[in-house]
């Protein structure tokens, strides 16, 4: 789902906005979710899921193409953890056979209990 996605089903499912307040009120919340997690701060969104920045430390690596010793640079990382509610709405899809594109699958991490980073520290 894009942006302009939300924007369109914000105007038609809620109404009283036109297009143009409803994509002022989708950046307004991305805006106010960007600047929560500048500062450190978790968002947590009940009964759907928590993002939580990380700072992750330096540390070794290998170029994978080369198997050259590299250091991997600090750096902030970004994760979201599914609500309990989440998953159990997506695991309650799958088995009705309903995808969250009409497939008839749901592809999500989340869906099995895994948060969405690849490694940790």
């Amino acid at each position: 789902m894009t942006k302009a996605e939300i924007v369109q089903a914000l105007y038609s499912k809620v109404g009283g906005f036109s297009r143009k307040e409803s994509a002022e009120l989708v950046d307004l919340v991305f805006e106010m979710m960007k600047e929560t997690l500048g500062r450190g701060e978790k968002i947590k969104v009940s009964g759907f899921g928590n993002f939580v920045l990380r700072d992750k430390r330096q540390r070794p690596g290998r170029n994978p193409q080369t198997g050259e010793p590299i250091n991997i640079s600090e750096r902030r990382v970004l994760t979201f953890k599914a609500s309990q509610i989440l998953k159990q709405a997506l695991n309650q899809l799958r088995t009705n056979g309903v995808g969250a594109n009409g497939s008839g699958t749901v592809m999500m991490a989340a869906s099995h209990g895994n948060d969405t980073t690849a490694n940790k520290d």
